[in-house]
């Protein structure tokens, strides 16, 4: 491909092979020599335009694909304008806007629309903290500022949204919140938060389930 990159360049069969040549001219001496194997794959990795002289010419080179983060799929995050300033925000798909696109074997959904609005809204409580709010991850009940009056101080607005994840996981309970922790708030896969949490292989959705039914009631939605 470094070779096909070059101006001019072409690629043509050669015998039982293929041979790229620096130039279009049958003069130029053959820089390397393919076998069919190896045309083939660079027929998958880059962009051959056929020749009307024959042969092909590489006419774009892909770009590089990032991967995400280990088991943080869909997650792309980035600054963007908030009432009280820049905030964080994952611009991609989160794992249970993935998770709400599965199907079983019978075709139904996993997770029910209720479920995925109620994680979707512990998400979008956990991503309007500040970036301090969202580091210091203690989710411990927090006493309201002022007697619970409303303020627009940022600190206070941390503060009352902790207050909330706190509610909403103490709801939840314990041996259920701690997949709301890792699915909801750090936008963890579901195979690496049963990794985490040290669940049988394939009950993640189980528990995540019964997490998202309880966090629903809470919300109030079912």
């Amino acid at each position: 491909m470094r070779l096909l990159s070059r101006p001019g360049a072409v690629i043509e069969a050669r015998g039982p092979g293929y041979g790229v040549r620096l130039g279009a001219s049958r003069r130029r001496c053959v820089m390397l020599t393919l076998d069919e194997a190896a045309f083939q794959v660079l027929a998958r990795e880059a962009t051959l335009r056929p020749r009307a002289q024959g042969g092909w010419t590489m006419t774009a080179r892909p770009e590089s694909v990032v991967p995400p983060p280990p088991g943080r799929p869909g997650v792309i995050e980035a600054e963007v304008a908030g009432p009280d300033g820049p905030v964080r925000r994952n611009l991609g798909e989160s794992p249970i806007a993935w998770l709400a696109r599965r199907r079983d074997g019978d075709g139904r959904p996993w997770l029910t629309p209720v479920e995925v609005a109620a994680g979707e809204r512990l998400r979008e409580e956990f991503e309007s903290l500040g970036t301090q709010g969202r580091m210091t991850m203690r989710w411990d009940a927090t006493p309201r500022v002022d007697g619970g009056r409303p303020s627009l101080a940022p600190a206070e607005r941390d503060v009352a949204a902790r207050e909330r994840i706190a509610q909403a996981l103490a709801a939840v309970g314990p041996g259920l919140r701690e997949i709301l922790e890792r699915v909801c708030l750090l936008g963890s896969a579901l195979e690496m938060a049963e990794r985490s949490l040290k669940l049988p292989r394939r009950a993640g959705k189980t528990v995540l389930k019964l997490a998202l039914q309880r966090l629903a009631r809470h919300y109030r939605m079912a």
